[in-house]
């Protein structure tokens, strides 16, 4: 099984306020399946955007084969200049 670490959206859609969960989950299953671990969240209505990684899990995942996203990527960098 090969995993990816990618976003999940839940939140509000009669707004269009979303949220997103950063997960890690089959690169098969679709975006609102059922994850293996969530690891984070980012909340891009907020100004500045909330970003929030647990690090510690995502290093974990990573170093187990998982892949990023080219989303995620671009979030878990921006988290790490504002740590």
């Amino acid at each position: 099984m090969e995993v990816r670490i990618r976003l999940q959206r839940i939140g509000r859609s009669s707004k269009h306020r979303y949220n997103y969960r950063v997960v890690a989950m089959s690169r098969a299953k679709g975006r609102d399946s059922r994850n293996l671990d969530i690891i984070g969240h980012y909340d891009p209505a907020k100004q500045p955007a909330e970003i929030v990684i647990n690090h510690d899990k995502l290093d974990k995942w990573i170093s187990n084969g998982a892949s990023m996203s080219d989303t995620v990527r671009t979030i878990v960098k921006k988290s790490k200049k504002t740590v």
